[in-house]
């Protein structure tokens, strides 16, 4: 038996060892920073309530078997008591990093209906993109949060199939992240050179401060009831492409 509890110690520690490789890997996925809204914070409290739940079930498990372990070995001994405290600290290890807060991509944001899901799963995406944005464009972002709970809360209240909340949906889940991605796609080299009087860190906060005042507008009609008055579309596309070109190239759609 202190030989089964030795082996599952030893298989604890290499899936920490993995988790660990697996979160370098992918480390542009993580969420660094405070939550940027309410929506995306109780996704994170969820999840950590999970981890800290099948830690606690991982303790249970350990006691339980060098309980069994000491019965029928009539104790065990300092090695056992050494390798349920290293099995207890391997298991913190991999669920203070298990499971992870999963980051939606655009597909995911764009197929979205429910409105609530679709505010966590932006406020999500949008928190993951922080480091790759100027500082400008992350002071943009965080204030888009307490924007996106406030338009979470009135689309709970519209008819999903209502043209208005299908271009506020196409507003948030593709518009927004489109602008970002566009962003993304230009070379950090690039990012900071001026062409035709801006740049693509300028054209960016420009991009979002006009997203962000639709979205406010948007807001503010639905909690009228003005659904009929929405032009979300024709509004979007005079921003990006109408007068002056100052906005960031438009993705290839089939990214």
């Amino acid at each position: 038996m202190a030989e089964d509890l030795t082996r599952q110690s030893d298989r604890l520690l290499q899936e920490g060892r993995a988790l660990v490789r697996d979160n370098q890997d992918g480390g542009r996925h993580r969420l660094s920073g405070p939550s940027i809204g309410r929506a995306s914070k109780q996704v994170k409290l969820k999840n950590l309530l999970k981890r800290a739940g099948y830690f606690g079930a991982a303790v249970l498990a350990i006691f339980i078997a060098a309980s069994v372990a000491g019965m029928i070995l009539n104790g065990i001994g300092f090695a056992g008591v050494m390798v349920a405290f290293f099995a207890i600290i391997a298991a913190g290890f991999i669920f203070a990093n298990y499971p992870k807060v999963r980051v939606p991509n655009r597909a995911d944001l764009s197929r979205t209906q429910d409105a609530k899901r679709l505010v966590e799963r932006t406020e999500i995406w949008l928190e993951s993109q922080r480091p790759a944005l100027p500082p400008p464009a992350v002071r943009l972002v965080d204030d888009l949060g307490v924007q996106l709970d406030a338009l979470g809360k009135q689309l709970a209240h519209v008819d999903p199939a209502h043209p208005a909340a299908a271009e506020t949906r196409k507003l948030v889940g593709e518009y927004l992240p489109e602008t970002i991605d566009s962003y993304r796609k230009i070379p950090e080299t690039l990012r900071r050179e001026e062409r035709a009087g801006s740049t693509p860190d300028a054209q960016l906060v420009d991009s979002l401060g006009k997203i962000s005042k639709e979205i406010d507008h948007v807001t503010r009609q639905l909690a009228e009831g003005s659904l009929d008055d929405l032009a979300i579309r024709n509004r979007y596309l005079d921003y990006k492409y109408g007068g002056e070109d100052t906005s960031l190239p438009p993705p290839d759609q089939d990214s």
